[in-house]
C-alpha cells in the first residue's frame, strides 16, 4: 500500500495557473522543499519511509518534514 499522495505542485489551477505561482522564485520555502526531496530519510532514521501492506496509508515522512 502506497503513501498518501501529497499535492503536486506543478498541478494547473484556475487562478492563478499553479500552485508554484503563490511562492516567489527566491522564497526560502523552495530551498526547504529541494534540501528534503534530497534527504535520505530512511537512513536518516525517519521510521515508516516504506508504507506498511495494511491499514490506511500514512503520509510520507517528506511531506510531514516540509511543514
Amino acid at each position: 500500500m502506497a503513501h498518501l499522495a501529497g499535492h503536486d505542485r506543478s498541478q494547473l489551477l484556475l487562478l492563478p495557473e499553479a500552485v508554484n505561482d503563490y511562492v516567489g522564485p527566491d522564497n526560502p520555502v523552495r530551498f526547504i522543499e529541494a534540501f528534503v526531496d534530497e534527504l535520505d530519510l530512511g537512513a536518516a532514521g525517519f521510521a515508516r519511509v516504506v508504507p506498511k501492506a495494511t491499514g490506511r496509508p500514512g503520509y510520507h515522512p517528506a511531506d510531514l518534514l516540509k511543514l
